[in-house]
């Protein structure tokens, strides 16, 4: 899959998630064997760039091209000035957000408030496309509400006005996270642009990949939630696309490197302190995802741990235990 001059490796990307899609987990994302891995969404103005979260969510150094930076915001030249910002650090790729559901950005009429106005949709796409040369994408939902899914609208207004890749979430923004994800909305817009069309929604196993990619015609998918605690799900799909075979999960043997590599690399990241607050969540993760009647029982006492050090040994002591 193309966008734009960029070849993708892969038909498998890795959906840009607040509060976990930094760059130790996109490297880890693309040592799975991700095609695309795209950062958190970032407002991108002069007053926010010295603040540590700006820092940290616009460090590309060292990840593999080419890079996607999210961009967020609810006006026309808000996000065509963020766009000629992402090139300062490194955006290969602009991906503009229409999809976040969460109240904090829908309150500010971004995220997937934005397709509740398609002329302002149309006036955006076309700001920041002609605001720099690097390829756009769009990321959104299937609509507002069940009565207003409009997505098919608003994927003709992204391919007229130069948009080159759209990645859509088979919910609309009512939904949030909730009930299943639907793919009828997915496969009505593939059938209707020629520019790439990746899904995105409930994909949580290789056969749930292809499955939705033959229903939907789309060109490729991308993993969202499924992924934490389990990004060696990036590589199960990849095979299971590339030969039809649906390969063995990895031994608990392979995984510990990985994910106390992942540790390491966040505490080394955001320094020890903060560090040690935002593994957390990942240890939750992995925790429940390799063994969830012990990894209850081990969360509570590794979330009151403060000290990187002693939260990195008793990670270590837990996997090994298990």
């Amino acid at each position: 899959m193309n966008i734009g001059s960029h070849k993708l490796t892969s038909k498998v990307l890795l959906a840009p998630m607040a509060g976990t899609s930094d760059k130790p987990f996109r490297m880890i994302c693309r040592d799975q064997g991700a095609g695309l891995t795209t950062s958190e969404m970032v407002v991108i103005q002069n007053h926010l760039l010295n603040s540590n979260k700006s820092k940290h969510r616009l460090d590309f150094s060292s990840e593999q091209l080419p890079i996607s930076i999210q961009i967020a915001g609810s006006e026309a030249q808000e996000l065509a000035n963020s766009a000629i910002k992402a090139l300062e650090f490194g955006a290969d790729i602009i991906d503009i957000n229409m999809g976040c559901p969460a109240k904090k950005v829908c309150n500010k009429a971004a995220g997937s408030a934005l397709m509740q106005n398609e002329e302002l949709v149309e006036d955006i796409l076309k700001a920041v496309v002609n605001a720099v040369e690097v390829p756009v994408t769009l990321k959104m939902r299937t609509g507002w509400d069940e009565e207003n899914k409009n997505a098919p609208t608003i994927a003709k207004i992204a391919e007229d006005n130069g948009i080159k890749m759209l990645a859509i979430h088979g919910r609309t923004r009512s939904q949030k996270y909730n009930g299943d994800a639907e793919f009828d909305t997915v496969k009505k817009i593939a059938s209707q642009v020629s520019i790439p069309v990746v899904a995105n929604g409930d994909i949580d196993s290789p056969k749930r990949a292809k499955d939705i990619l033959d229903f939907t015609g789309a060109d490729a998918v991308m993993l969202g939630r499924a992924t934490q605690g389990n990004p060696w799900l990036i590589s199960q799909v990849n095979q299971f696309l590339t030969s039809g075979e649906t390969g063995e999960e990895p031994t608990l043997e392979k995984k510990i490197p990985l994910i106390l590599g992942h540790i390491s690399q966040i505490h080394d990241f955001y320094g020890h302190k903060m560090g040690t607050q935002l593994s957390r969540k990942h240890i939750f993760w992995y925790s429940m995802h390799l063994d969830q009647e012990k990894g209850l029982a081990f969360w509570p006492s590794i979330n009151r741990v403060s000290d990187h050090s002693e939260q990195y040994s008793k990670f270590h002591e837990f996997l090994y235990s298990i």
